[in-house]
């Protein structure tokens, strides 16, 4: 079994956003997503600092420092794209004109729980910024995240113990070892990678997973 690295991951993510999507991506691990949407598909990028019509990361010699996502990482615009107030931006947010919100994670419930903005550590920093916005007024909620801590634990869990930053708004979970759709009777994998068994992914969990129909 291998893992998928994280340009795996962006781009098994990207391979999913249909034609026409407005799309957020997260601070963090989703803004590689950016970098691998299907040539000639139309998907436009929405950044809650004011942007639509985000490009992908911009070449070093090409960087502008002015133009930067909500993660203060350069970024390119494409023709047509927009700049615009920050209330703009989270309106559209809370308007639920956003198609989708991929974000990171530290723990996913089997539920669709999601807690992404505070570890409860005591020299953590408080900062969650419009997760919980977008988590709440995105049609969607896609997750990316490793599978498990550096010390082996799953991320998906039966209850989150971290703060929460939405109840029940996840809908699909990508990691470095699956994807997981959850549905109102749990968590179902969509697929794996290559030579990990459905047993092994559900050791590894430590929660109950089933699998769709489609599911190779």
């Amino acid at each position: 079994m291998k893992k998928l690295d994280r340009k795996q991951m962006a781009a098994r993510v990207a391979r999913d956003i249909p034609e026409g999507a407005f799309v957020n991506l997260g601070i963090g691990l989703p803004t590689l997503v950016a970098d691998y949407l299907p040539k000639g598909r139309e998907i436009i990028l929405h950044s809650e600092n004011g942007i639509l019509g985000v490009g992908p990361k911009p070449p070093d010699d090409g960087i502008d420092e002015d133009l930067i996502n909500a993660g203060k990482e350069p970024v390119t615009l494409l023709p047509g794209g927009a700049f615009f107030h920050h209330a703009d931006s989270f309106a559209m947010i809370r308007g639920r004109h956003l198609d989708f919100a991929i974000l990171g994670a530290f723990q996913v419930s089997t539920r669709g729980d999601l807690a992404n903005w505070h570890t409860g550590g005591a020299d953590a920093i408080p900062a969650v910024g419009g997760a919980m916005d977008l988590a709440v007024g995105a049609k969607q909620v896609l997750v990316m995240m490793e599978h498990l801590t550096k010390d082996g634990k799953s991320k998906i869990v039966e209850r989150c113990t971290y703060p929460l930053t939405g109840a029940q708004c996840v809908n699909r979970i990508y990691t470095d070892l699956a994807v997981i759709d959850v549905k109102a009777d749990g968590l179902h994998v969509v697929d794996m990678v290559e030579g990990l068994s459905f047993d092994e992914l559900q050791r590894l969990t430590g929660v109950p997973l089933g699998r769709l129909a489609t599911a190779a």
